[in-house]
C-alpha cells in the first residue's frame, strides 16, 4: 500500500485527477479493487484524499476518479453542507489517517443549490430536515445573488468557495494542518454531462486550472 505520508498535496491532487482523466478518457483502469488490495488494507487504511462531496448518486468518487479500496476517505451530504460530524469526519481523515488532500466536490445541477434558490427567490419554505440543508446553503445562494450571478455554474462555484472557506474557518485542525503545508484543500466542480471535474479554487497548494481539466 502506497504510504500517504510521502505524497505531497500536490502530487495527491495530481493522482485523483489523472483518475478523472483515464475515467472521461472511457480507459479506466480500477485500480486497487481486488482481493489483493482487499488483503493488504485489512490492517488499516491510508487513503491519500478525503472527498467531501455531494450525496447525489451520480456522483461516486471512486469511480469518477478511478480509484480503489483504501485510496479515498469519503464524506457525503446533500449539497456537501458541513455540520460537526462532517467536521469531525474530514478532521480524522487528515489528522489521523494523514490525507494529504481534502476535496470539496460539488457539480452542476445540484437539487440543493436549486432548492435554495427557489427558497430565496420565491419564499417557498422546505419541510422536515430538507430545510436545515437550505439554510446551511443559503449564504452561498445569497454571496452569489449579491456578485450578480445568474447562471447555475456561479452559484455552484460559489457554493463551493464557501464550503471550502467554511472548513477552514471552522476547523482549526485543518487550517493548521494548511498553514504547515501537511496538507491542502481544493474545490472541485464535476460536469454530469462529460464526467470532468474542474478547479474553482485550491488552499495550500498552486495547481491551475488546465491541470484540472
Amino acid at each position: 500500500m502506497a504510504d500517504t505520508q510521502t505524497l505531497t498535496p500536490r502530487e495527491a491532487y495530481e493522482m485523483l485527477l489523472a483518475g478523472n482523466r483515464r475515467f472521461v478518457a472511457g480507459s479506466p483502469e480500477h485500480p486497487n479493487q481486488d482481493a489483493a488490495r482487499r488483503t493488504e488494507t485489512l490492517p488499516a487504511q491510508n487513503p491519500f484524499a478525503v472527498i467531501f462531496g455531494c450525496s447525489d448518486s451520480r456522483l461516486a468518487a471512486e469511480i469518477i476518479f478511478d480509484r480503489g479500496l483504501g485510496d479515498l476517505f469519503v464524506v457525503r451530504t446533500a449539497g456537501h453542507v458541513a455540520g460537526p460530524e462532517v467536521l469531525g469526519s474530514i478532521e480524522y481523515g487528515v489528522s489521523v489517517l494523514g490525507a494529504p488532500l481534502v476535496v470539496v466536490l460539488g457539480h452542476d445541477a445540484c437539487g440543493a443549490v436549486a432548492a435554495t434558490r427557489t427558497a430565496v427567490e420565491d419564499g417557498a419554505a422546505a419541510g422536515g430536515y430538507v430545510r436545515d440543508v437550505i439554510e446551511r446553503v443559503t449564504p452561498s445562494v445569497l454571496a452569489a445573488r449579491a456578485a450578480g450571478h445568474t447562471e447555475d455554474g456561479d452559484f455552484i462555484a460559489e457554493h463551493i468557495r464557501h464550503t471550502v472557506d467554511l472548513l477552514l474557518d471552522r476547523s482549526r485542525v485543518l487550517a493548521q494542518a494548511v498553514e504547515g503545508g501537511q496538507a491542502a484543500v481544493v474545490g472541485l466542480s464535476y460536469r454530469l454531462a462529460d464526467g470532468t471535474a474542474h478547479l474553482v479554487t485550491a488552499r495550500g497548494v498552486e495547481v491551475s486550472q488546465e491541470a484540472a481539466v
